[in-house]
């Protein structure tokens, strides 16, 4: 695998509810107007948190649950496990469809890591979201439709390379996400203007391979 070759994810299992038991409904914290219920599974977990976040813009549903599952994608519970659930919830069948393509669309399209070195063991995720949807927008404690870098790493790459992103940029940490995370990653969410943003994701990308080239450096 060469330098900066992405890597894709797989949309392992999806299914639709139509009509919601509502009392099981009520257990998932789900609205009265929220009948229909999306799952999805997925073997990158950030890829798909992303494009549930996409998926709020282009139809009428919120994502209602999205967990990673511990230890990451090499020690799944099943073979369509892989290393994260996300649940849209809205009010037709219809809608949550439309909901489930559009985030299936941006994880295969859109929504990848990459890779920091050449025996593709050490990867990274540097996203820029020009516009976020209701799930990233309310993680981060911005409007919704502002920009958002989304920067992920393992855990020493990620702290140093989020230290040069913030640096570079006129950027603000809005969320820090504490090594280790379920999957023994870290990062965080940055937000200032598209171009800011961009300067951010292009900032963690070269830390996390500076870090993968020399890595005892002082």
């Amino acid at each position: 695998m060469a330098i900066l070759e992405p890597v894709k994810p797989t949309i392992l299992a999806v299914r639709i509810i139509a009509n919601v038991d509502r009392g099981f409904a009520e257990k998932l914290g789900l609205a009265d107007d929220q009948r229909s219920l999306g799952l999805i599974t997925c073997d990158i977990d950030d890829s798909l948190y992303v494009s549930l976040d996409d998926a709020t813009k282009y139809a009428e549903v919120d994502v209602v649950y999205a967990k990673s599952f511990y230890a990451g994608s090499g020690y799944p519970s099943g073979p369509l496990s892989g290393e994260i659930i996300g649940m849209l919830a809205g009010p037709t069948p219809a809608e949550v469809r439309a909901g489930v393509d559009a985030a299936i669309s941006y994880a295969e399209e859109e929504a990848w890591f990459y890779s920091a070195d050449e025996a593709g063991e050490l990867n990274f995720f540097a996203h820029l979201i020009s516009s976020t949807g209701s799930y990233l927008s309310a993680a981060a404690g911005i409007p919704q439709g502002e920009p958002l870098a989304y920067l992920i790493a393992p855990p020493l790459e990620a702290t140093y390379a989020l230290d040069l992103a913030v640096k570079a940029a006129d950027v603000s940490v809005r969320e820090y996400y504490a090594p280790p995370s379920e999957t023994n990653f870290a990062g965080g969410l940055l937000t200032g203007s598209q171009s800011a943003c961009r300067a951010a994701c292009a900032a963690f990308q070269d830390g996390v391979l500076e870090v993968a080239a020399n890595p005892k450096r002082l």
